[in-house]
């Protein structure tokens, strides 16, 4: 069965695993009770009509003599990896949010015993065309979110999920907490895609994990990377868009996430980059929260209170606080000459007795002063 393939879920929520396969397996060309419990499942999930079993069965039978579970579980085990299923005690929660496309196992290698908490995970995605602002941005977000705690989940590919990883991994050398990146892969885990980051992906595999619902031997393909996408947001609290073209994979994510209830960030760019429309697009729709720091990020992450960022230092100006008469008194106050109280009246639009104590009160605030002449602006 292909990722996501919501038949294929349903008629194992229905059977259960085992009876599933052998019923597959079994030669009948259908079961009209079993297909029943389908339908109500995929009704439940939003699949009003679907081709029925007779046709789903079509689809899966001719891939049963390529079936080799032994032999991918040897493979995964000589690569030090293994296979997680729902009744382990390691299966991530987080997934269960996703119901019937929830995926059926994930095939791990790497370091990590078990995947993060959600509330610990943070997606860093985006263009594979990144440019070098969005590079240094997501190096910098990523490192910042390992040196608090966070583990950084992106797709491996190139671009912002390459230095997404890069950014986490140097943090993780540098002293920072570990497991620091999670890759969650399209394709079989026995071979690194793309291979221009296969080094990237060693180290990744070495510090942290490399995940997959497909087993080895399996191909990355268009349709296998969009369903990974559903992934990598299931697993985060938060999702960030650092930069994303008009019709963008990551913005895929984006909407997975939006989907399944988790905050979506993104990071601002230059309203003539064409890799920042994508996050101009959620931002303009309402779909993620504005973000520019691993702060703001970290405060979509904690509950109601928490990881708040501290607003930026600002030297406050004297005339901040001030009511609107003593801001209009203040503005027709001149600069370098003098003037009287009468004509601050006319020119502010007070009346007399306002701008008499008006200009008391500014003058203890040091923003007016008494001149020989009439009154001119203090030092503000």
């Amino acid at each position: 069965m292909e990722p996501s393939d919501l038949a294929g879920m349903a008629l194992i929520a229905a059977a259960g695993p085992e009876e599933a396969l052998a019923f597959i397996r079994g030669g009948a060309p259908s079961s009209p009770v079993l297909e029943a419990e389908m339908t109500a499942l995929l009704s439940e999930a939003g699949t009003a009509r679907w081709p029925g079993l007779a046709d789903a069965l079509g689809r899966w039978r001719p891939r049963l003599p390529s079936l080799a579970p032994e032999r991918d579980m040897g493979v995964m085990e000589r690569l030090g990896g293994g296979l997680l299923i729902p009744e382990d005690p390691q299966w991530p929660p987080a997934l269960d949010d996703l119901q019937l496309n929830a995926p059926i196992a994930l095939w791990m290698r790497g370091q990590l015993p078990r995947i993060p908490e959600q509330r610990r995970c943070i997606a860093l995605v985006g263009s594979r065309d990144s440019t070098s602002y969005g590079a240094n941005v997501t190096g910098e977000l990523a490192s910042s979110l390992v040196q608090r705690g966070f583990t950084v989940v992106s797709g491996g590919a190139y671009g912002i999920d390459a230095n997404a990883h890069r950014g986490a991994l140097a943090a993780a050398a540098g002293g920072g907490a570990s497991p620091s990146t999670l890759a969650v892969m399209a394709g079989g885990l026995d071979r690194f895609y793309p291979p221009g980051n296969e080094g990237l992906l060693r180290a990744i595999a070495g510090q942290g994990a490399l995940v997959a619902e497909v087993p080895p031997g399996t191909n990355p393909t268009r349709y296998r990377f969009l369903q990974r996408n559903r992934l990598i947001a299931a697993l985060c609290e938060v999702t960030v868009v650092v930069e994303a073209r008009w019709r963008s994979g990551a913005l895929n994510t984006a909407h997975h996430a939006e989907g399944l209830s988790r905050s979506v960030g993104a990071v601002p760019g230059s309203v003539y980059s064409a890799n920042s429309a994508g996050c101009h697009r959620l931002l303009r729709e309402g779909a993620a929260v504005c973000v520019t720091d691993a702060a703001e990020i970290a405060e979509l992450a904690g509950s109601a209170g928490n990881n708040l960022a501290s607003e930026p230092d600002a030297a406050t100006a004297l005339h901040d606080g001030l009511g609107v008469e003593d801001l209009l008194l203040l503005d027709a106050l001149p600069l370098r000459s003098a003037t009287s109280a009468e004509k601050l009246s006319v020119v502010a639009g007070l009346g007399m007795a306002t701008v008499l104590a008006g200009l008391g009160r500014l003058e203890l605030m040091g923003l007016a002063r008494r001149a020989t002449n009439g009154w001119q602006r203090g030092a503000d």
